[in-house]
C-alpha cells in the first residue's frame, strides 16, 4: 500500500502534465457562459435547496420555482414525481443531495432532445429554416453557415425572406462574411427563390442548402400557408427534401415557444429547434415542457424533434450544440 510517509528511490523524472486541450477549455468557457445566461432561472431553483431538511415545503418551492421558470405543469409534475422517487431510492436526507438528483432527472428529459443532424445523407441536404418575427432567425442562419464553412461543407444560401425590407441585404452581409453564395430576387416569390436555390445546388455539388423564410405568426394563416407552398415547391426540385425544418425560437418567451413549435409543427413537421437569445432569460425550463410534449407528439411525425443549437449571445461562438447534461446544469447552478 503507498503510504506518504515511506521513503522511495527516486523515481525517474516525470515528463510535464499536459494543460487542457484548447476543446476542453473551449467547452468549459462555454459552460460558464451558459451558467452565467441562465443565472436568473437557476438563481430561483437553486435558491430551494438553502435548507435543512427534505421535506412537503421544499417541494412546494421548486413545483414554484420550475413553474416560474416555464417548465410549465405537466413537466412540472412528471420532474417532481421522477424526483420523489429517485430521493427515497437513494436515501437521501439533505437538500443538497436532492439537488444534484434534480440534475439527473432534469438531464433525463432533456436527453430525448438531444442529438446531431447528419449531413451525409443528402447532397445537398435541404435546410428550410422558419420563425415568428424577432426570434434571430436570419442572424442564426448566418452563424450556422460560418459553422458549416468552418467544418468544411460547402453553403448555398437562398434568401427566401422576401416580404421583410432589408432581409435579403442582412443575408448578403452574412454570405459575403462568409464566402458563400446567395441566391436571390428582386420582390420574387419565396417558393420561386427557394426552387432556384435547390436546383442551383444540386448543379453546383453543394453540401448544404439553407433557406432563410419571413418570419410570421402562427396565427396569420396565409403566411403559414406560404410556409407550406415553399415546401411543396421544394420538393418539385429535390422529392426527398426538404431535409430539415427548422423552427428558430426566442427562449425569452417561455410557454409562447412552446405554443410556436406546436403550431409550426402542425404546419410544417418539424425535425428540429433552435433556441436563441437565453442570455439573461428567466424562462430557460421551456426546454423542459417542450421535451415532454415532443415525447407525446404525433407519432406520425417524419422523426423525433431535436435541438440541435442554443444561443446565448450576439457573437459567434454565443451559438453551440444542444447538451441535455450541460443545460440542466446550468439550468441549476
Amino acid at each position: 500500500m503507498f503510504s506518504l510517509f515511506k521513503r522511495k528511490t527516486p523515481a525517474p523524472t516525470a515528463l510535464p502534465e499536459q494543460g487542457p486541450s484548447a476543446s476542453q477549455v473551449a467547452a468549459q468557457t462555454w459552460l460558464g457562459r451558459l451558467r452565467s445566461s441562465l443565472q436568473r432561472t437557476g438563481s430561483s431553483i437553486a435558491g430551494v435547496f438553502g435548507g435543512k431538511v427534505i421535506d412537503d415545503a421544499l417541494y412546494e418551492e421548486l413545483e414554484s420555482a420550475l413553474l416560474m421558470a416555464d417548465a410549465g405543469m405537466p413537466a412540472t409534475q412528471a420532474v417532481l414525481h421522477a424526483l420523489k422517487l429517485r430521493v427515497k431510492a437513494s436515501g437521501s436526507t439533505q437538500p443538497a443531495q436532492v439537488k444534484v438528483l434534480l440534475t439527473e432527472v432534469l438531464t433525463e428529459v432533456l436527453l430525448p432532445l438531444q442529438g446531431e443532424w447528419s449531413l451525409d445523407a443528402n447532397k445537398p441536404t435541404v435546410i428550410m429554416v422558419a420563425g415568428v418575427n424577432g426570434a434571430g432567425k436570419t442572424t442564426t442562419i448566418g452563424k450556422l453557415t460560418r459553422h458549416l464553412s468552418d467544418a468544411g461543407h460547402s453553403v448555398l444560401l437562398a434568401a427566401a425572406d422576401t416580404f421583410r425590407a432589408a432581409a435579403k441585404e442582412q443575408l448578403l452581409v452574412w454570405a459575403d462574411r462568409n464566402q458563400v453564395d446567395i441566391i436571390s430576387q428582386d420582390q420574387g416569390d419565396p417558393a420561386a427563390v427557394s426552387f432556384d436555390a435547390v436546383t442551383a445546388g444540386k448543379a453546383r455539388g453543394c453540401d448544404v442548402v439553407l433557406i432563410d423564410t419571413a418570419g410570421r405568426l402562427p396565427t396569420q394563416l396565409h403566411l403559414m400557408d406560404e410556409l407550406k407552398k415553399i415546401q411543396r415547391v421544394i420538393q418539385k426540385a429535390d422529392t426527398t427534401a426538404p431535409h430539415e425544418v427548422l423552427l428558430v425560437i426566442d427562449g425569452n418567451t417561455g410557454q409562447n415557444a412552446l405554443a410556436q413549435v406546436k403550431a409550426f409543427d402542425e404546419a410544417l413537421g418539424l425535425t428540429g429547434l433552435i433556441v436563441t437569445k437565453l442570455d439573461g432569460t428567466a424562462k430557460g425550463g421551456v426546454l423542459a415542457a417542450i421535451a415532454l410534449w415532443a415525447q407525446q407528439r404525433n407519432p406520425q411525425a417524419v422523426q423525433p424533434l431535436k435541438v440541435y443549437f442554443i444561443g446565448i449571445g450576439e457573437k459567434l461562438e454565443d451559438l453551440q450544440a444542444f447538451n441535455a447534461q450541460e443545460f440542466a446544469q446550468a439550468l441549476i447552478s
